[in-house]
């Protein structure tokens, strides 16, 4: 017997005043609504209803029960209201992973717009290069740099990460302002030091870029190599040479003057750039949310990257 089923369809015949009406309001036939009815009292060894051809009277217990029963209902009903509110408003933490230099510069200021949107959400992120299994370590969602590996992890393209050559004034003064991309290599250019075996590793040696007449791959060299984009912007402003920096990094030095963007007629290397997060695990409402803010604020329509 289903225990709920059978009190619902009690309640209904005491204010419906019968079990056709009960059967209506329950969706279920007049000889089910009794079947329910007998079940419910056969179980509570009482009877909780006096039924003649005319009326139906409450019984001494039956009254009692009703009370009772409208008190489980209504707790039943007070349940499942809080679950859909809980799966509607998005709360919790929310464990994101990100590019240390994307997740610093543009992730951490715009999260402050999401969490001020969902105050029930609380945010971990973890900022890191390494490529973090979001199942195992109980990852949410992650900003993933670069070319993907097959999984089964859902993938959001966000807008590619770009890059600006630049230079300090002090270092154009110095060695004065390259004109095309091939004067590069008399210049003391800062590289950054990618780990061994990823698809970057050639910019510490090559710099790439796209003008009007194609590709150009220039031979580059010069006496600092940094393994941290931060560290490669303070270089480069302290006027130790140019460099190939993050949009992400040096937006801000751009339009104060600090640092000078170089060849504009020429368009570097970009890297794609994706959300990933499980699929069973978009059906959380902060996983959702946050999505759906990820995509707003760094999509390919976006040219915050």
């Amino acid at each position: 017997m289903d225990l709920y089923q059978a009190m619902k369809v009690f309640v209904a015949a005491v204010e419906g005043g019968s079990l056709t009406a009960a059967g209506e309001q329950c969706g279920i036939s007049t000889t089910m609504a009794g079947n329910h009815l007998r079940a419910l009292e056969q179980r509570l060894g009482v009877s909780l209803l006096r039924r003649t051809t005319r009326r139906q009277h409450l019984t001494e217990f039956g009254a009692a029960y009703y009370q009772r029963c409208l008190d489980i209902l209504g707790l039943v009903s007070d349940a499942d209201r809080m679950a859909e509110q809980a799966q509607a408003a998005p709360h919790g933490t929310l464990r994101i992973t990100a590019p240390p230099t994307f997740g610093a510069e543009c992730l951490m200021p715009m999260l402050a717009d999401y969490l001020a949107a969902h105050p029930s959400v609380k945010a971990d992120v973890v900022l890191t290069d390494r490529v973090v299994d979001l199942i195992a370590e109980g990852f949410d969602v992650a900003i993933r740099l670069g070319t993907l590996e097959t999984s089964s992890l859902v993938a959001r393209p966000l807008a590619d990460y770009g890059l600006t050559l630049c230079a300090a004034p002090a270092y154009l003064q110095r060695r004065g302002t390259p004109a095309s991309p091939q004067e590069l290599a008399a210049h003391d250019c800062l590289a950054f030091a990618y780990p061994t075996g990823t698809e970057w590793r050639w910019t510490e040696k090559h710099w790439r870029m796209r003008g009007a007449q194609g590709e150009v791959s220039v031979e580059v060299g010069g006496r600092v190599t940094v393994n941290s984009a931060p560290g490669l912007r303070r270089a480069a402003l302290s006027g130790l040479g140019i460099a190939m920096l993050p949009n992400a990094l040096v937006g801000e030095d751009l339009r104060r003057g600090t640092l000078v963007p170089l060849l504009a007629g020429y368009r570097l290397p970009t890297r794609p750039m994706h959300l990933l997060y499980p699929q069973d695990r978009y059906k959380l409402p902060k996983l959702r949310s946050f999505v759906a803010f990820a995509v707003r604020a760094f999509g390919t329509e976006n040219a915050a990257t």
